[in-house]
């Protein structure tokens, strides 16, 4: 089952192709994923229609006579397109002209691994991209939480567990609340009594008010609950879940990873799909378009007034490296930070103020405000 979709259209030589392919494996197969196998991989030509249940981009090598219609629909459809070329002098001669304004790669030196990179990053495939948040009851799941936290860190992900990531003094609403909103997948740990806990309940209902991917899995002899239809389930089995200890079996452990893996690839391409169709639908509100999606998912949009504007959305909490991260990717573009404030603690918020105050190479903007702030962007 293909739960991510790469592609290098147009014309990459063979030893290209398998340098790009090396450097890909070598990050993705410690995830426990394969290239050809979950990850799915479309080689050469102009043919590539992913699914839009799964995130996708692409790698574009030379080939500026390729029909522009074929390129256009992967701009429609909100996919990421990576610009390459031979070398920095042939970039003007490699691309067709609706890719020369987005920012291109070459294939000097290390490019491989800076394309490799580049398109794991568009499909959230980086370490540092993979976070997950465990829902349950103290009282009827912590071994089989924190079986689940060292198992799933053990596959490199960034898991969020209220006895570890929380801090003593820190706030604890708005840590839990806080990284709610910077997680992919929340992992519902359905027990007899979890919906009977004003935390666990409130912790189900805000992951889907957020749009956050839910997995549940459910214990024997607990049916699923009617609010949970939408969510990914998997049901344990009785030999599955230790009566004694609390604990899962490495059977139940094993599934859990390959339908995290699936829920998670999905909740990427979901979130990054409707943020992307509301932005190109305020753009167009107020007269505005967006004419391309390409490195680190920037998307490219032209303002009323004909002015083009780099825009970095955001999965999760924005930070100080983010606005670093949107500047530099800008390169000399205005630059604009699209991001979801619903969740974040109000002090964090106050800190995104602050930098935007005080550095103005690059600008925040609430995905809930968009269509406001860009049609007065020169006011701002």
């Amino acid at each position: 089952m293909r739960l991510y979709e790469l592609a290098l259209m147009g014309a990459p030589s063979s030893s290209q192709v398998s340098a790009v392919e090396a450097c890909i494996s070598e990050v993705i197969n410690p995830f426990g994923l394969g290239l050809k196998t979950e990850v799915g991989w479309t080689v050469g030509g102009a043919s590539f229609y992913p699914s839009q249940k799964v995130p996708a981009a692409v790698a574009f090598f030379g080939e500026p006579n390729i029909p522009a219609d074929d390129v256009g629909r992967l701009v429609a459809h909100g996919i990421p397109i990576i610009p390459v070329a031979h070398e920095p002098k042939t970039i003007s001669a490699d691309l067709p002209e609706v890719l020369k304004p987005l920012n291109c790669l070459t294939f000097e030196g290390d490019g491989a691994l800076r394309i490799a990179t580049a398109l794991l990053e568009c499909v959230g495939l980086l370490p540092r991209q993979r976070r997950v948040f465990v829902s349950y009851r103290r009282s009827e799941a912590k071994e089989a939480a924190l079986q689940l936290f060292n198992f799933l860190s053990s596959k490199i992900y960034e898991v969020f567990l209220d006895t570890h990531g929380i801090l003593p003094a820190e706030d604890f609403q708005g840590v839990l609340w806080h990284r709610l909103c910077d997680s992919d997948v929340l992992i519902m740990l359905d027990t007899q009594t979890y919906f009977e806990s004003r935390w666990t309940s409130a912790e189900f209902g805000r992951a889907l008010a957020k749009g956050i991917s839910i997995l549940r899995i459910g214990w024997p002899g607990v049916a699923c609950a009617a609010r949970t239809v939408t969510a990914s389930s998997l049901a344990l089995g009785d030999t599955e879940v230790d009566s004694a200890t609390g604990r899962l079996s490495e059977d139940a452990l094993q599934r859990i990873a390959m339908q995290l893996e699936t829920a998670r690839g999905r909740s990427h391409a979901v979130r990054r799909l409707n943020l992307y169709s509301a932005l190109k639908r305020d753009l167009e509100c107020i007269g505005g378009a967006v004419t391309g999606v390409g490195l680190h998912n920037t998307i490219l949009i032209r303002l009323p007034d004909g002015r083009e504007v780099a825009t970095y959305p955001t999965l999760g909490v924005p930070t100080s490296m983010t606005l670093n991260e949107a500047v530099e990717h800008a390169h000399g573009k205005e630059a604009a930070i699209l991001f979801d404030h619903i969740g974040l603690q109000e002090k964090w918020l106050q800190h995104l103020t602050w930098l935007g105050t005080n550095i103005s190479a690059a600008r925040w903007v609430r995905s809930s405000e968009a269509a406001w702030c860009f049609a007065g962007w020169g006011t701002l």
